[in-house]
C-alpha cells in the first residue's frame, strides 16, 4: 500500500512525494483513513513510527476548504514541549506547501506581539503549548469557540510534566461537537481515563505493544562507577566512531557539566535543556540538524518529537528516572526502519532504575562488551553491595557500636556529709573554728565511704548550716590552693559573703572583693594580720 491508497488529495500526495516518502508506516496506514472519515482516534504507537504525519496529512486535507476568522482558529494542536510544537509546525510546512493554509505557533520564549499579530489575521492551524495558550486566552487575544478539530499529542508526556489540569481547562473551553485525535507513545490506566474523558466513540489504533523498543535498535548497558562515567563515555565515542548522537542526562546542570567536559577533550558537542532561552535552543537544534555539531548533550526536553534523520547513536549518560522515558530517548535513533544503537551507562546507584526499565521492556538489556572498557566495568551483580559498602565507609561501620560493650561510668555515691562539706559558708555564719570544715572534697581522691549519720551542728547554727536546694558552683581555683591559703582567704572575711539565692551560677560578694579577682597580689602585712579591728586588713574599706 502507498499513500495514494489512503484517500489523500493530489496536492498533499505531491508534497509527500517531494519529501521522499513512498510507503506509509503502520500507524499512518491505519489512522489517516479514519481521520478523513471524521471519527475520533485513540492512537498508540512507539516513538519514531510517524505519528505526527499520521494526523498532519489528513488535517491539511480537511482544512483545505473554509476560511479562518480573526482570533478564532479552526483547529488546535496541543504539544507538551516547544521542540515538539516546532516539529509539528515543520510537518505542516512540509506537507501543506501546496495548500493555502495559515498557521500560528504559540510557544514560550517567543514574542507575544508577533503571536498576537498572527492570531489577528486568523489561522487555520494553531499549534501551542498549554501555558502560552492559556496566557493569550486570559489576555483576551484568542477565542476557542470555532475549533472543530483538536489534537492532543504525546499525552503521556503531558501527564509526566503536570500539564493535564491545563489541558482539561483548555478542552473545557472548546465546543462540545468536535473531532478529537488523541496520540500517545504509551497507554497506562491514567492515560486511558483521559482518553475516555476527551473522546467520543473513538477508533483505537495500536500498532505495537505499549512501551516497546524498535527491533532495529541495538541496546547495551555498561556498568561503571559514577566517577568513571565520563571516561567510559569518551572511550565509547572513540571506539564506536560516533559522529551523530544524542547524549541524555537527568539533570540540567549535568548537561552543562558534561558539555564542558566533552568540549575540553576535543569533541564537537552542543547542549540543550529547558533553562536555555528559546532563541538559543532553536540555534542549537538547527546546528545539530545541519550536521555542524556531532553530539547533542541534552535533557529529556529532547526526548520527544524531534525527528532528526540518520542519528546513529543514543547514549544514556544517566538511567532515566521514569522508565518510559527510556523508550522515548532511544527512539531518537533507528527511525523509519533504520538501524540504531542505544547504550546506557549504569552506576551502582542506578540499580533500581535499571531494573524498572528492564521490567517495562520485559527483557534484560545485554551488557555492552568493549575491550577498552574492561578496566572500568564493574560487576552488575555486586553493584548494589558496592553502593551500600561505599556508604558505610564514609561513616561508622554497621554494628560497630554493638561490637564492643560500652563501659559504664562509675560515680561515687553522694552522701549528706559530702554535700555538707562542699557547701560554702553562709553570709550570717562566723569564721569556722577548724580548717577541716571548709576544705572541699578532692576530685582526684576516692570518694569516702558513706557515714552512718552526719555530725549535728550546734543549736545556734543548725538553721544556717542546712544545705540549700541550689548549691553555688565551686571555684576550680580552690582545689589548686593549699590549705593555708584557703584558710587565710576565709579568715580575711570576718563578716562572711553575701549570697543571693537566684540560681546556681550567680554569686554576689557584696562589699568584699575576693583575692583571685584583684589585679594586685595581697600584701604580706595583710596576710599576716587578716583580722584588724580598724578595718585596715579589708581590701575594700
Amino acid at each position: 500500500m502507498d499513500f495514494a491508497d489512503l484517500g489523500l488529495t493530489p496536492d498533499t500526495l505531491k508534497a509527500v512525494s517531494d519529501a521522499g516518502y513512498l510507503t506509509p508506516t503502520p500507524i499512518q496506514e491505519q489512522a489517516i483513513p479514519v481521520v478523513l472519515m471524521g471519527r475520533d482516534v485513540l492512537g498508540v504507537a512507539q516513538t519514531g513510527t510517524g505519528k505526527t504525519a499520521a494526523f498532519t496529512m489528513p488535517m491539511i486535507d480537511i482544512l483545505s476548504d473554509g476560511r479562518a476568522k480573526a482570533r478564532m482558529p479552526r483547529s488546535l494542536i496541543i504539544a507538551p514541549t516547544r521542540e515538539l510544537a516546532a516539529q509539528i509546525s515543520d510537518n505542516f510546512v512540509k506537507y501543506g506547501k501546496y495548500q493555502s493554509l495559515s498557521m500560528a505557533l504559540l510557544i514560550g520564549g517567543s514574542s507575544f506581539t508577533d503571536q498576537e499579530k498572527a492570531l489577528e489575521r486568523g489561522v487555520d492551524v494553531l499549534i501551542a503549548t498549554p501555558g502560552r495558550l492559556l496566557d493569550l486566552y486570559e489576555r483576551g487575544r484568542i477565542l476557542l469557540n470555532d475549533v472543530k478539530l483538536l489534537v492532543i499529542d504525546e499525552a503521556d508526556r503531558m501527564l509526566d510534566m503536570g500539564f493535564i489540569p491545563d489541558v482539561e481547562r483548555i478542552v473545557g473551553l472548546l465546543p462540545k461537537i468536535r473531532q478529537t485525535l488523541f496520540f500517545s507513545a504509551t497507554m497506562d490506566k491514567e492515560i486511558k481515563k483521559l482518553a475516555d474523558k476527551f473522546l467520543m466513540n473513538p477508533k483505537e489504533i495500536a500498532v505495537s505493544q505499549p512501551a516497546t523498543a524498535a527491533t532495529t535498535i541495538e541496546q547495551g548497558v555498561v556498568a561503571v562507577r559514577n566517577d568513571d562515567k565520563r571516561e567510559a563515555l569518551r572511550r565509547i565515542l572513540r571506539v564506536k566512531d560516533v559522529h551523530n548522537a544524542f547524549i541524555f542526562c537527568n539533570r540540567k546542570k549535568d548537561v552543562d557539566i558534561l558539555f564542558k567536559s566533552l568540549t575540553s577533550h576535543g569533541f564537537d558537542a552542543v547542549a540543550l535543556h529547558g533553562d536555555m532561552p528559546q532563541s538559543k535552543r532553536n540555534e542549537t537544534l538547527a546546528k545539530f540538524k545541519a550536521g555542524e555539531a556531532e553530539l547533542l548533550v541534552c535533557s529529556d526536553v529532547a526526548a520527544r518529537g524531534l525527528d532528526i534523520s540518520n542519528v546513529s547513536h543514543v547514549i544514556n549518560f544517566d538511567v532515566p528516572v521514569n522508565a518510559e522515558d527510556y523508550i522515548h530517548r532511544i527512539g531518537r535513533t533507528g527511525r523509519a526502519g533504520k538501524e540504531g544503537h542505544a547504550y546506557t551507562l549504569s552506576s551502582p546507584a542506578d540499580v533500581k532504575l535499571l531494573a524498572a526499565v528492564e521490567k517495562m521492556l520485559k527483557q534484560s538489556i545485554p551488557p555492552l562488551i568493549i575491550e577498552e572498557l574492561a578496566e572500568l566495568t564493574i560487576s552488575t551483580a555486586n553493584s548494589g553491595d558496592e553502593k551500600s559498602t561505599g556508604k558505610r565507609e564514609r561513616g561508622r561501620p554497621r554494628g560497630s557500636r554493638s561490637a564492643k560493650p560500652r563501659s559504664k561510668k562509675v560515680t561515687a555515691p553522694k552522701t549528706e556529709t559530702a554535700q555538707t562539706e562542699s557547701t560554702p559558708v553562709s553570709a550570717a555564719e562566723p569564721p569556722p573554728e577548724s580548717l577541716s570544715e571548709t576544705m572541699p572534697v578532692d576530685a582526684t581522691t576516692e570518694a569516702p565511704a558513706p557515714l552512718q549519720s552526719a555530725p549535728e551542728p550546734p543549736p545556734e547554727k543548725a538553721e544556717s548550716e542546712k544545705p540549700k536546694a541550689a548549691q553555688p558552683r565551686k571555684n576550680r581555683d580552690d582545689d589548686r590552693r593549699s590549705p593555708n591559703e584557703r584558710a587565710r582567704k576565709t579568715r580575711r572575711n570576718p563578716h562572711g559573703i553575701a549570697e543571693m539565692d537566684i540560681g546556681d551560677d550567680v554569686v554576689a560578694f557584696g562589699g568584699f572583693t575576693p583575692a583571685f579577682l584583684q589585679d594586685a597580689p595581697y600584701r604580706a602585712t595583710e596576710l599576716e594580720n587578716p583580722q584588724n579591728d580598724s578595718g585596715e586588713g579589708d581590701t575594700d574599706s
